[in-house]
């Protein structure tokens, strides 16, 4: 496997994507804006050389995933949530996956604590031939020894270089899933921890799209976009802000354009999601290499 995969690359993804999720302890705070700090976090990736391997998730409270700001959003960190930053560089195929929980409210350590330590007790059980219910079952029970449930309609999955989310599931909790981990297989464990109920629903705010095939149209405004996002992002997942850097900056056109290639499926959408019972969230995330006896951290 060594011969198809370059693990270099990846662990240059890794460390960069690290280090934009160290970067966000800076300009994560009170008064800060969505927008600014996402794209702070962005610039930060991209200065390093690297592209992005998707949009910077800022999810706030009982937002779970999935929320980064709209092209001209006036949102503001008021001091009081539990943040959510979920981000990742890319170089060229190879793809970085990470997540950091920031409790601007200071009053959910233990909630945050309880997806780090979940975290941590999952990669020591990480090795070739773990089947992935045992480490969802460790993830839930250290939630649960903490007085947390796990969401589990979310986990972890396996990263290949087309695919941010391939081959495998790792559940929050055991599923009875008895697939085996592999060696030399790049993974991401997730847990994400709650005071709520464990399941999360679709929210309203949908800013995060993927291309998922050609479209057929040969329309002025959607054919200049369609081919922007096939020449930039090809199949990984963009933001409707980035489209506004592209041949067409009318919003409007834009999400006519949107419109039009989600009816042909032409591409996805990622909507945010939020814990069912608007319990508190908390999110942390590494992305690993499999080996024969316990796994190597790329994003450290």
């Amino acid at each position: 496997m060594e011969d198809e995969y370059d693990y270099n690359t990846l662990r240059e993804v890794g460390r960069v994507s690290a280090e934009a999720l160290e970067y966000s302890k800076t300009v994560v705070k009170e008064g800060a804006g969505f927008l600014e700090v996402a794209e702070s976090l962005e610039e930060f990736i991209k200065g390093r050389g690297m592209q992005l391997a998707f949009p910077v998730n800022i999810s706030v409270d009982s937002n779970a995933a999935h929320y980064t700001p709209e092209p001209d959003d006036k949102a503001v960190l008021s001091g009081s949530e539990i943040v959510k930053i979920d981000l990742g560089a890319r170089k060229g195929e190879y793809l970085g996956d990470c997540a950091i929980t920031i409790d601007l409210s200071g009053k959910n350590a233990k909630l945050v604590e309880a997806a780090e330590d979940a975290l941590e007790n999952a990669i020591s059980m990480v090795k070739a031939g773990r089947a992935v219910n045992e480490i969802g079952r460790e993830i839930a029970a250290t939630a649960s020894s903490k007085g947390f449930n796990t969401i589990r309609n979310l986990g972890g999955h396996g990263i290949s270089r087309l695919d941010l989310h391939a081959d495998i599931f790792i559940p929050n909790f055991d599923n009875g899933d008895t697939t085996t981990l592999e060696e030399g297989q790049v993974i991401a464990i997730e847990p994400f921890v709650t005071d709520g109920e464990g399941f999360v629903i679709e929210g309203e705010h949908l800013q995060i799209f993927q291309k998922t095939k050609e479209a057929t149209t040969r329309s002025n405004d959607l054919r200049p976009i369609s081919d922007f996002i096939s020449d930039n992002y090809m199949t990984y997942p963009f933001a409707l802000r980035w489209l506004k850097k592209g041949p067409v900056n009318d919003e409007f056109k834009i999400r006519r354009a949107l419109n039009e290639l989600a009816r042909q499926e032409a591409i996805e959408g990622f909507p945010v999601l939020v814990e069912r019972k608007k319990g508190m969230v908390a999110q942390s995330e590494k992305e690993m290499i499999v080996q024969k006896d316990g796994c190597e951290i790329v994003t450290k």
